[in-house]
């Protein structure tokens, strides 16, 4: 899965971040193509909740260990 996100709390105000099918995680400024659109989502982090209202799976809230702020706009795409 791959997610292109723009908003203020990750290391970059757009960034791509790749989940790789062995569960790794990498990181990179920008967007990275190619872009396979699955979902649109909307991701506020306050503190150590977060709610997700994605296009594909609706709402989500979870609960984080680690405190931070992020308001977050992505797309979800394939690999």
């Amino acid at each position: 899965m791959k997610y292109i996100e723009f908003g203020i709390g990750n290391t970059w105000f757009v960034r791509t971040e790749t989940e790789k099918p062995d569960g790794t995680e990498t990181e990179a400024p920008g967007i990275i193509g190619p872009i396979k659109f699955r979902s649109l989502y909307l991701r506020l982090w306050i503190r150590r909740t977060v709610w997700i209202l994605d296009s594909q799976d609706g709402f989500k809230r979870n609960s984080k260990t680690r405190s931070q702020f992020k308001i977050i706009l992505g797309i979800r795409s394939e690999l």
